[in-house]
């Protein structure tokens, strides 16, 4: 049997917002084991680049996606109207699917034209376009609890086939209740990378991933590995984790069962 093809390619930035981890630096000290892990709610930042009235209606999972995205960027040194981006997300926008089933279930039956567009699952990208002006093509995607895999394995292939950086933003935010109970979102999450096709003096490593049927791989810290199968989006923390360690590795992310995503890192 030969073996699996892998995609390569170089990570040059980095974003991260969680419950108890506001940003990459906080993050890679809780996942090295230099800071102690204290769960907190996930502070989201204004989204200041938009418009006012946008920025009145930019929801939670909005100021997620934006924010992450933007400090991945920042990491990189690069602008994000250089780049194509990937959305990826394992579900659209919670509060206003909660406000459209209590419209829906009511006795007036019309849906406001503004909470319908922006319950859509790419409207974290149409608010990404309008913040940053950037005009280079993005896409939506969703694969339930495998979204950060399908959205990583995407913007490989889309860095390689273009040749050009590629952004990555692997998001969820939470459900109010009763939408809560049979999906159990705690909090807003976010993971940002920017990958590239060649390696630059702000290579952080070298990711090389390939399909395989190892189960996927739980964090040492039980309470870190509660929120990372808590929030889809955090499916991607044990490879931020090797990256932090800033040592070669290899760990198996969630996707689509029986399938994991085989990720190893090589440091610069």
């Amino acid at each position: 049997m030969s073996a699996p093809h892998s995609l390569s390619a170089w990570i040059e930035g980095v974003g991260l917002i969680a419950p108890g981890m506001p940003d990459w630096a906080a993050g890679a000290a809780v996942l090295t084991g230099r800071a102690p892990f204290q769960t907190a709610p996930s502070v989201l930042p204004a989204p200041l680049l938009l418009p006012p009235a946008e920025r009145r209606r930019a929801s939670r999972v909005v100021r997620v996606a934006l924010a992450s995205g933007l400090a991945a960027l920042e990491h990189a040194g690069i602008e994000a109207t250089a780049v194509p981006a990937i959305f990826s997300a394992s579900t659209a926008d919670g509060h206003n699917c909660h406000a459209l089933c209590e419209t829906l279930a009511s006795d007036d039956h019309r849906v406001s034209p503004t909470r319908f567009h922006n319950s859509l699952h790419n409207t974290p990208a149409g608010y990404w376009s309008i913040a940053t002006g950037a005009m280079r093509a993005s896409q939506s995607l969703c694969a339930y609890d495998g979204s950060f895999s399908a959205g990583l394995l995407e913007a490989l292939v889309q860095a390689i086939t273009s040749q050009t950086p590629t952004l990555l933003v692997a998001y969820d935010a939470e459900y109010p209740e009763p939408l809560f109970s049979v999906r159990p979102i705690p909090d807003a999450a976010g993971i940002g990378l920017v990958l590239s096709p060649v390696q630059t003096p702000r290579s952080l490593a070298r990711i090389a991933v390939t399909l395989t049927d190892t189960p996927p791989d739980a964090l040492a810290e039980p309470a870190l590995d509660t929120l990372r199968t808590a929030i889809p989006a955090l499916r991607g923390l044990p490879l931020l984790g090797l990256l932090a360690a800033g040592s070669p590795g290899c760990v198996a992310l969630e996707y689509l069962a029986p399938l994991s995503l085989s990720v190893s890192l090589d440091p610069c």
